[in-house]
């Protein structure tokens, strides 16, 4: 009876493994770019900001350069809890400082809400709402690429979500690889393919009307993820900029990343619970690919703590000599499983060389599958402290401008 169950769970994973592994041949091309348009939109660009002191004023210098009519966006830093200078760094700097005080009610969900509010009641309107992390740097024509996103009839976009800091630490290089395949052969093919993309917390730009409609109303740990679910709910699939570039600081040590990792499977655990059914039965009855595609995107998290559990149940089974054998799939056809096994990994160094990452990355390759691995605990912990709404704050310890970035990538 144990043979069969662990069998026909292995058979879901796989198909679900062997579905991803279909989408990443659509990111292999690029669609012709869509219609360029002058700039018309106006945005409001809140940056999501507590104790950010250090890393808040290369943000607000990066965005004086961008290159859009400056009258036509202004910038709201959100000082949520602060407890240092970030207000005074961010008035300093001639842009809006909103400053928020509530410690019951803490985190980047509940801190949006309350400055949506706050936005909704100040004489100007704007036509759509850009979200960047207060670590954040963006490229010069960021908004000039949501215009013409715009324009052209998206209601909820993603950026391309980069790194500062690639090789400041394996735990680094190890976040910009899975954002350089995330990016190529997760978010491109379904933007190739017209399917819903996922927002990822940062360079996401609303269209204001639709944030009225629906309210935010995101506020678990992983406010993007739910935004995202609630959009595709209603058939606004959000998609994806491949040239509007954002880059992000990624936590330079294991400790670090665990603890925000954690906080993302936390918060993704949620949000499978309270949206996969609704939005499976929803595009079963509608015959929505992008809505089911979406489902099996939210399940991720149970993915990857049933297989993980089941991987360690095998081998464990391997080790113990004299005990009845436990079958994988893998017995029954191993030239098979065995080629997917490396076309999945191929995928990572695939996105490096089409991404045109660095040639100091690819030795990360080496530590990579170590830190893929430690999601598996990480995911487990996460299972039995998901009802755990404590937001963790990441640290940041210093300043990289944009032409530091830029520079390090040409080299």
């Amino acid at each position: 009876m144990l043979d069969y169950f662990l069998l026909g769970v292995q058979v879901i994973l796989s198909m679900i493994g062997a579905y991803q592994l279909f989408l990443t041949f659509f990111g292999w091309y690029r669609r012709e770019p869509k219609a360029k348009h002058a700039p018309q939109k106006s945005f409001a660009i809140l940056v999501a900001a507590h104790n950010e002191e250090q890393v808040v004023g290369a943000l607000l210098d990066n965005l004086k350069k961008l290159e859009y009519p400056k009258e036509l966006f202004d910038v709201f830093v959100i000082c949520d809890n602060c407890t240092d200078s970030t207000a005074q760094i961010s008035r300093s700097k001639g842009v809006y400082a909103c400053e928020r005080s509530n410690p019951k009610l803490r985190g980047k969900g509940y801190a949006i809400e309350w400055m949506l509010k706050e936005l909704w009641k100040m004489p100007r309107s704007y036509d759509a709402i850009v979200m960047l992390d207060a670590d954040n740097l963006v490229n010069p024509d960021y908004l000039s690429l949501m215009n013409d996103d715009l324009c052209n009839g998206s209601r909820v976009i993603q950026a391309y979500l980069d790194t500062k800091n690639p090789n400041d630490s394996w735990i680094t290089a190890a976040y910009a690889i899975t954002y350089w395949y995330c990016n190529r052969l997760w978010q491109l093919p379904r933007q190739n393919l017209g399917l819903a993309n996922f927002l990822g917390g940062t360079g996401m730009c609303f269209e204001t009307n639709l944030i009225k409609e629906i309210g935010w109303g995101a506020t678990s740990l992983v406010e993007d993820l739910e935004f995202t679910m609630r959009c595709v709910q209603r058939g606004v699939n959000p998609t994806f900029n491949y040239d509007a570039k954002v880059f992000d600081e990624k936590p330079l040590t294991f400790k670090a990343s665990a603890r925000q990792r954690l906080r993302w499977m936390q918060g993704h655990f949620d949000v499978a619970r309270r949206y996969f059914f609704p939005l499976f039965w929803k595009g079963l009855k509608e015959g929505s690919w992008a809505k089911l595609d979406t489902a099996v995107y939210a399940l991720n998290v149970y993915n990857v703590l049933i297989g993980s559990v089941v991987t360690l149940i095998l081998w464990v089974n391997l080790l113990m000599p004299g005990v009845y054998s436990l079958k994988s799939l893998y017995d029954y056809a191993p030239s098979l499983f065995m080629t997917i096994a490396v076309l999945s990994f191929i995928q990572f160094p695939l996105a490096l060389i089409i991404e045109k990452a660095t040639w100091k990355t690819y030795a990360y390759l080496v530590t990579f599958p170590v830190f893929m691995l430690s999601w598996w605990p990480i995911t487990v912990y996460a299972f039995f402290t998901q009802n755990n709404k404590q937001w963790s704050h990441t640290e940041h310890t210093r300043v990289i401008r944009l032409e530091e970035v830029q520079s390090k990538q040409v080299s």
